[in-house]
């Protein structure tokens, strides 16, 4: 890994607001959460994810104030992420209510606050190089402010700069036009299975990744997330052929977080040279630790992750 390679976040850090349920409520009904918890969640998960794995985090995105924005800045500060907004004085933050119920799915209900209003003008405070690998998400893109910003900034950046996109399960509804320009500076395009097949129409992953390829930069490559079964690859230099990675079998007990799990650590693993199927490997193993513990951070951090798929290499040579 370079030394100057760092990974810069232009997505939102909100409070997710988690509740543990048996079952989602019908319309109209109710029900008994059996745990709950409120933390900082979002793009923080990414930002923490990359920097367990060794790769310096930079957050660009926009924050607020009062008390969900106190929650955020704590966990900013922690993170160890470099913060370059000075935040919004007149607005307080963003949340979600994130409902996980007995399989682990989770469903999001968010209301927005100053993470909505990320302007061009803040995005020009953010000193991009080269060797920086950028994160955009959908969610992001679905905030006009953001999106308009975004979508002009983007093209400026640097040619070495590469672009990782998560379109994020608002991908239906987001502006074409903002989305193509996104889509055509990304290099590393990252969506689960559900966001590929509404960009695509095609309900086979596999399929799908092949068909998200000239949407991309030209050289870039496309992963499409399938949950326990792993994900596939497919751009360059992956081959003619959709590649799939597989996945690791776990227990899982809560799925919210694994995606940004893996993003962040698909890109401290690109920063670090290796190819795009063994990053996709270490992104698909720290995902599966991910969504063994409860809570939206919970990717592990390098001693970890290897010793997982050391074990994991080892079970497989015991079984084959």
């Amino acid at each position: 890994m370079t030394d100057s390679a760092r990974l810069i976040s232009t997505g939102n850090v909100i409070v997710d607001i988690v509740m543990t349920v048996d079952r989602l409520p019908e319309p109209g009904g109710d029900i008994i959460a059996s745990a709950s918890r409120m933390t900082a969640g979002g793009g923080l998960n990414t930002l923490v994810a990359a920097q367990r794995t060794g790769l310096p985090v930079v957050f660009a995105g926009q924050y607020g104030t009062g008390p969900m924005g106190d929650i955020v800045r704590a966990a900013l500060d922690e993170s160890g992420a470099l913060v370059i907004q000075s935040g919004l004085s007149e607005v307080d933050s963003g949340y979600c209510v994130a409902l996980v119920d007995a399989t682990a799915e989770r469903t999001f209900v968010t209301t927005v606050g100053a993470e909505g209003r990320l302007t061009r003008e803040d995005l020009d405070r953010v000193p991009v190089t080269g060797h920086d690998l950028v994160h955009v998400s959908g969610y992001s893109l679905a905030h006009p402010v953001n999106a308009a910003a975004l979508a002009d900034w983007l093209p400026g950046l640097p040619a070495g700069t590469r672009v990782i996109t998560d379109p994020s399960p608002l991908v239906g509804s987001l502006d074409p036009a903002v989305l193509g320009t996104t889509l055509r500076r990304t290099d590393v395009l990252s969506a689960n299975a559900r966001e590929a097949a509404i960009m695509t129409g095609a309900g086979d992953p596999a399929a799908a990744a092949a068909a998200l390829v000239p949407r991309v930069r030209p050289g870039g490559f496309v992963v499409v997330r399938d949950g326990a079964v792993g994900c596939w690859l497919a751009g360059e230099p992956i081959g003619v052929q959709p590649l799939r990675v597989p996945g690791f079998p776990v227990h899982a007990v809560d799925t919210n977080g694994a995606g940004d799990a893996h993003a962040g650590v698909l890109a401290s693993a690109l920063a670090a040279g290796l190819p795009p199927f063994e990053a996709a490997r270490r992104a698909n193993a720290a995902a599966a630790v991910a969504v063994t513990r409860p809570g939206p951070a919970t990717g592990p951090a390098t001693a970890e992750l290897d010793a997982f798929l050391r074990d994991a290499d080892h079970l497989k040579s015991a079984s084959g």
